[in-house]
């Protein structure tokens, strides 16, 4: 009797085709999610595109239900998002919307995306639920107007340009418009939606922000100032974050004859004294070998030896663009009004060879609600994270790690909120989605010490704040009984009663006008 032998079939899928299929990994997992979704990484491009033109963002956002309805509950919804930013070239249209990982983000250098996936998915996500073509405007030159219609193939990766349409720039417009239909469910999203963009109004001050929602209700965030972050610079790998992969790639491509001049050629901070001392101490090969004639067991080896060569310079922080001071303090008064404010940027550090800063900040009073624990605002390259709080790094600082009541502060009563920016070349996201940091040592050390440094000038200021709220209590009570004690000495010794108000000043050792208002450092 014959026996039947089952047969497994395989066969390749597109990038594409692979997010069609699992797009709640990028985080499109329902209506309401994927609307939100939608709307932030549309967004961050346009702020990125603002910044690399350094100018100040002026981002329009509107989202309108068509009266059509979805599935489980939703409706159908366009989302237009225009920016006035550095616009995308009319030959990378089609491939920069219409293409899974394509982009300009894959760079050694600080970025708000990461996998270059964000904005392609969104337009994705709705092909997928409305079978509606993206429309894409967008001027680089200022000079002509390029009006795309695109469509997605996804079982191939691949635009499909349906119109292309150009027009005179008469005004000088530059930047890009986006308009694409999704399902999506507003009535569970508005609450992640508006604190997105007020979370953006805070760590990106210079942007004005305007956004429409169905109703037509409008909210406009102004911007606090027209001051850019310096822009970040691209990078060179750094040899204690390489691996065999990417140095197969460097050998593949090298143009250089020997491996002193390679390690000084692709690698950030070697010179030649210190490439020829780890060649020779270390890594055992001579520095005039050529690269190309490396065996894969000496590339393995070369790799090892440069994880443990202590020899190597940190990393330059030229790559990065943190907030600053100034910035983030102006974004955090602008919407909340704290009564006290005290921002620290630490020094650059290192995990894994890829270069970070943190940026702190500590806020009492003011519009900061009392929830009862403290209130955790948490960015990753100037990109706020709503999501998955709990699993965070900077959670587990700010609730497990540091004692709140050493400095004064009574979590479940005082209105106290910490502001944590982690800004680098690799954020340790832990999922596709870029809602919440992996719990990197180096990251959480930074963190920590950040928010002890914040909080100590948040003790300083409360323990003011005490002192002259009992110094008014006892100059109530010389108030009260001081002109009742000097009248009736003054009849009794038949003397005229005396000015009472210089001896009131010099009982009270704090000068409460002074007092009245602090924003911090």
């Amino acid at each position: 009797m014959a026996v039947a032998v089952s047969r497994e079939d395989f066969y390749e899928i597109s990038p594409a085709d692979f997010f069609y299929r699992n797009r709640d990994i990028a985080g499109f997992s329902n209506p309401a999610r994927a609307l939100y979704s939608a709307v932030r990484e549309l967004v961050e491009n346009s702020l990125d595109a603002g910044e690399l033109a350094r100018k100040p963002p002026d981002i329009y956002v509107r989202l309108s239900c068509d009266g059509e309805k979805g599935e489980e509950g939703s409706s159908v919804y366009t989302l237009r998002v225009e920016d006035n930013g550095s616009g995308v070239p009319a030959r990378n249209v089609p491939q920069a919307f219409g293409q899974v990982f394509y982009g300009s983000k894959y760079r050694l250098r600080q970025a708000r995306g990461t996998f270059g996936l964000g904005g392609t998915m969104a337009i994705l996500y709705g092909q997928i639920t409305t079978n509606s073509p993206v429309r894409v405007i967008s001027s680089a030159d200022g000079k002509r107007i390029h009006d795309y219609t695109l469509m997605i193939d996804i079982r191939n990766n691949r635009p499909i340009v349906l119109k292309h349409k150009v027009f005179s720039n008469h005004d000088g417009w530059r930047g890009t418009a986006i308009e694409t239909r999704l399902e999506g469910e507003y009535s569970r999203a508005m609450p992640k939606i508006l604190e997105y963009f007020r979370q953006t109004a805070i760590v990106a001050p210079y942007a004005n922000l305007t956004f429409v929602d169905p109703k037509g209700r409008l909210y406009r965030f102004e911007r606090a100032t027209e001051d850019l972050p310096r822009p970040p610079v691209e990078t060179k790998p750094h040899p204690y974050g390489i691996d065999v992969e990417t140095m197969k790639r460097m050998i593949a491509v090298t143009q250089c004859r020997d491996m002193a001049s390679f390690l000084r050629e692709h690698f950030h901070r070697i010179g030649r004294t210190v490439a020829i001392r780890f060649l020779v101490e270390e890594a055992k090969i001579p520095p005039r070998r050529r690269p190309k004639k490396l065996s894969n067991e000496e590339i393995v080896k070369l790799v090892k030896a440069m994880k443990r060569f202590n020899g190597f310079r940190a990393p330059s922080a030229d790559c990065l663009s943190p907030l600053g001071v100034e910035l983030f303090k102006a974004g955090i008064v602008k919407e909340l009004n704290p009564e006290f404010v005290s921002v620290k940027q630490r020094p650059p550090s290192v995990y894994l060879g890829y270069p970070f800063i943190v940026e702190v900040a500590v806020a009492y009073g003011g519009g900061i609600p009392r929830t009862g624990d403290i209130v955790l605002y948490r960015f990753a390259n100037r990109i706020p994270l709503l999501y998955d709080e709990a699993s965070d790094v900077a959670w587990k600082v700010v609730h497990h790690l540091v004692n709140w009541r050493y400095y004064k502060v009574d979590p479940s009563n005082d209105p106290v909120a910490v502001f944590i920016h982690v800004c680098s070349t690799k954020i340790p996201y832990r999922s596709v989605g870029k809602e919440f940091m992996a719990d990197v040592p180096e990251i959480e050390r930074e963190i920590l010490n950040g928010v002890r440094d914040a909080a100590r000038d948040l003790s300083l200021f409360l323990s003011k704040k005490i002192a002259v709220e009992r110094e008014k209590q006892r100059l109530d009570i010389f108030e009260k009984y001081l002109p009742k004690i000097a009248r009736f000495s003054a009849e009794l010794a038949g003397r005229k009663p005396p000015d009472i108000k210089p001896l009131l000043k010099s009982v009270v050792k704090y000068d409460l006008e002074e007092g009245k208002e602090d924003v911090g450092n």
